[in-house]
């Protein structure tokens, strides 16, 4: 696999199928599907050959000799600009224990919901340019090394989702659509406003002895490399640091989202098609606490120790308050929508421990919520599909009609609530090993168990009025699952049973790097804390 751009083709793939179908005669639709799931399929075989190339023991985190398939060249150079002398951005991919997970996350789901778009009739050509636009930067986010091109294809997802939501949404798809653009945006200018902070603080050493400022995040996470009157060095007296990490923490918490910055999501749910749901629930909320671990974390330890009490906090209103709301709502996927909310809670406190054991969980639960989230969507859209409703109260005894679309939904709702032997126990449960271990926030990890008794609360009770009891004689015409959906949900089970019963799959691949990013936090924020005076 050395010397050839592996990681480039699995994130661009899809924008040379968007370009194919650009191209493709109207009224073709059929063939604008085809190409579209040919396109995703072939980027899950490039994931499985990663996972199959990929070494267990490379730590990654820092340092670039660890990473593996690494990609990098000079991208822009401009030299000779005033007093900056010469501004260098490098093209620089590569892949660790963090972003593997990741990576085989974003291409299962996307071939999911590639699969579930079968049904879209409207602009179609349109429709599947932009979610091969979408596929091409969540991929690039989960490579990306460079600070400049994270925030490239960050952005990139901004405008496709919007048009996936503003016009194949729902009646107030318009609102929803804003809604996530003005927010996401708001974030996205505090990332940004911290990546040229750091830019102008750090620099770099080239080959031929010049130093230059740097987007190197592996460069950034050294604190040699900060001058000392760099604004956000920690040896310098008038530092933002914690000014810094706050607005860089709010920028991706409004993509997990973390409450108080949740409530374009329920929003954004509810009006989206049911692919774009399982997409935005299955791996944009991901990329939250993806730029956290893999930005925030490294870059800021000093600070990430000292506030890892409020991020489990946080994390506890998260599971709490999701819970709650999802219980009391009407609409289905209004309902699953706060469960994503209380489920990204469990990932904040499983970082919030900053030990092996509760990132993994972290991690891992960022990997299993993907893929039963997307399930639970995909039921939701089944439903929708042939009864034109949502409401909860709606419906009644469906499980006589539709038997094995019900044994699917047993199989989602049990994971979501964390049954044992199914994936969602096994990461929550980690979650909460990492966190009763940490004093500071042991009472935190206590409270927030209570999730797990909300969450099989609001689960069952849905599960009792939509599919068990008497049949509401209203729908005794609703027919069982075709091939199509046979074809979106066995996979999902698959995973979710398999990675119940065998978890070392996934914790394997990310234990060395974990293990290796817990240490260099531990290291580095005391020495810089020395370093600032603390």
């Amino acid at each position: 696999m050395m010397g050839f751009p592996i990681l480039s083709l699995i994130t661009f793939l899809p924008i040379i199928g968007m370009l194919v179908i650009l191209f493709l005669p109207k009224n073709q639709d059929r063939l604008v599907k085809y190409t579209s799931l040919i396109v995703t399929a072939i980027q899950l075989v490039l994931a499985v050959v990663l996972l199959a190339n990929f070494g267990y023991s490379s730590a990654g985190v820092s340092d670039q000799s660890t990473f593996q398939f690494v990609e990098k060249f000079r991208w822009i150079q401009i030299d000779g600009v005033s007093w900056l002398g010469t501004v260098k951005i490098d093209y620089f991919l590569g892949i660790d224990g963090i972003s593997m997970p990741m990576i085989l996350l974003t291409a299962f789901v996307s071939l999911i919901a590639t699969i579930s778009s079968w049904n879209i009739s409207k602009s179609v050509k349109g429709f599947f340019m932009m979610f091969l636009l979408l596929d091409t930067g969540m991929m690039g986010v989960f490579v990306a090394l460079d600070f400049f091109l994270f925030y490239v294809f960050w952005e990139l997802m901004l405008l496709p989702m919007y048009f996936l939501i503003g016009i194949w949404g729902g009646p107030r798809k318009e609102y929803a659509a804003i809604k996530f653009f003005i927010y996401t945006l708001f974030g996205s200018i505090f990332i940004l406003l911290v990546m040229i902070g750091l830019y102008f603080s750090a620099q770099e050493t080239l080959a031929n002895g010049t130093k230059v400022f740097t987007f190197n995040l592996l460069a950034l996470m050294n604190q040699s490399n900060y001058l000392d009157s760099g604004i956000l060095s920690a040896a310098n007296p008038h530092n933002l640091r914690l000014i810094a990490y706050i607005a860089l923490f709010i920028g991706f918490a409004i993509k997990i989202p973390m409450f108080p910055f949740h409530t374009w999501l329920p929003d954004a749910h509810v009006e989206a098609p049911t692919p774009i749901s399982v997409i935005l629930a299955g791996v944009l909320l991901k990329m939250g606490t993806y730029g956290i671990i893999r930005i925030s974390y490294p870059i800021f330890p000093d600070i990430t120790r000292d506030l890892m009490w409020y991020i489990g906090l946080f994390g506890m209103i998260n599971i709490i308050y999701g819970a709650l709301v999802a219980m009391a709502q009407k609409d289905f996927k209004k309902l699953i929508a706060y469960s994503s909310i209380s489920h990204m809670g469990y990932v904040l406190l499983g970082m919030a421990s900053l030990t092996t054991i509760g990132i993994n969980g972290a991690i891992l639960q960022m990997f299993n919520h993907g893929t039963i989230t997307a399930m639970l969507f995909l039921i939701v859209g089944v439903l929708y599909d042939r009864a034109h409703t949502r409401g909860l109260d709606d419906f009644g005894g469906i499980g006589v009609q539709m038997p094995v679309y019900t044994g699917f939904v047993t199989v989602a709702f049990f994971a979501a609530i964390g049954l044992p032997s199914l994936s969602g126990f096994v990461s929550e449960a980690l979650v909460f090993l990492g966190a009763f271990s940490v004093s500071s926030i042991r009472i935190i990890a206590i409270i927030s168990t209570l999730g797990i008794l909300l969450g099989a609360g609001y689960m069952l009770w849905t599960l009792q009025r939509v599919y068990l009891g008497q049949l509401n004689e209203k729908w005794n015409t609703l027919s069982d699952l075709d091939s199509r959906e046979y074809v979106m949900f066995i996979p999902l089970t698959i995973v979710i049973i398999f990675l119940g019963i065998y978890p070392s799959a996934m914790l394997d691949i990310m234990n060395t790097s974990v293990n290796t990013l817990v240490n260099f936090i531990a290291n580095n924020a005391n020495s810089i804390s020395l370093l600032s005076g603390l």
